[in-house]
């Protein structure tokens, strides 16, 4: 392995304290959807929201082993890759209630939220359309001849999507540092994954494409931060891209639109058995004490909560600011 390779971390093995920040950071993204979701209920948000509760362990464990200079893209699900990369909940929550400190100045709203100083580009709405540009990302790292990694996350739907295959295939090609993070829910929208794929798992499509593939239990976050950890050192030191797939499920509907009466009742309490918190906190000692964490997420979302209220829209002289389009 190529000896100027840095990580963040030195090991796949995660300390107490480790597993104590991987608990809080997936604790933080499910309250923030949690409240999200009262929000918008409340009609507080302005806009559809795509939450990603029940699959926190996957930004999680892949955002725990990247550098704040490695590069992250979401998906129309993206608050959970916002947050595990280090986005601030309060310019989340700001962009949310389409406040001018919102992450995107609250033109964005949830399906676009991200940061680049954090190195999380702003999320893409279009399924499968991000895996091009993390591709793109990863290809100025080794052209800048940095040891910068690339995150593509997607749903198994975009596997489906022309966009999927080429960036693939393009990778694999020129050996780009990208790992790109299949995260199956089981369902794209209400279409089961079997009524969609031929293979047993997404994963098996990396062979056609020269690249390692693995499957992973998406609900653990110890194992997808090792898998995760193994396909960034492999990236940085020059081997290529790779297909993790995280196998998940979302305890919430598609959208705040769905009603989720596609899925049988027995599969969702099986999967609820295995939520990403009871598993994480299985893993954790006997002395552990997570009513301290909860009041600390909870200060923390109260805070981002009235930092958003309190922010003001943005100013209509801003309204062609930032954006781009072709003129006449």
């Amino acid at each position: 392995m190529n000896a100027a390779v840095t990580d963040r971390l030195q090991s796949s093995v995660p300390s107490n304290a480790d597993l104590i920040a991987l608990y809080r950071t997936m604790l933080l993204i499910r309250r923030f959807e949690e409240r999200c979701n009262a929000l918008f209920l409340q009609g507080r948000i302005p806009s559809t929201l795509h939450l990603y509760i029940g699959q926190e362990a996957v930004a999680t464990g892949v955002c725990s082993v990247l550098r704040k200079d490695d590069w992250v893209v979401g998906t129309h699900r993206p608050h959970g890759h916002a947050l595990a990369k280090g986005v601030s909940p309060r310019v989340i929550m700001a962009e949310l209630m389409a406040k001018a400190t919102g992450c995107c100045r609250g033109k964005g709203g949830s399906m676009h939220v991200g940061d680049v100083r954090q190195g999380v580009f702003p999320a893409i709405a279009i399924v499968g359309a991000g895996l091009p540009i993390a591709a793109g990302a990863a290809l100025s790292a080794k052209m800048r001849g940095t040891d910068q990694a690339a995150v593509g996350f997607h749903g198994e739907g975009a596997a489906n999507e022309g966009d999927w295959h080429e960036a693939l295939n393009m990778a694999s090609i020129w050996r780009l540092p990208v790992l790109f993070v299949c995260e199956n829910n089981l369902y794209g929208a209400s279409t089961h994954f079997t009524k969609a794929f031929a293979v047993a798992h997404v994963a098996d499509r990396a062979a056609a494409y020269g690249m390692p593939g693995e499957v992973v239990d998406g609900n653990d976050v110890v194992a997808v931060r090792d898998a995760a950890y193994r396909a960034v050192r492999r990236a940085r030191a020059g081997e290529g891209p790779t297909l993790l797939e995280c196998m998940t499920y979302r305890q919430c509907g598609h959208s705040r639109s769905d009603a989720c009466d596609y899925r049988p009742d027995e599969e969702e309490a099986s999967w609820k058995e295995r939520d990403p918190l009871k598993v994480a906190a299985a893993s954790l000692s006997a002395s552990f004490d997570p009513s301290a964490i909860e009041a600390d997420v909870a200060a923390e979302i109260d805070d981002a909560v009235a930092f958003a209220e309190a922010s003001p829209p943005p100013s209509p002289e801003d309204l062609e600011r930032h954006v781009y389009w072709e003129g006449d």
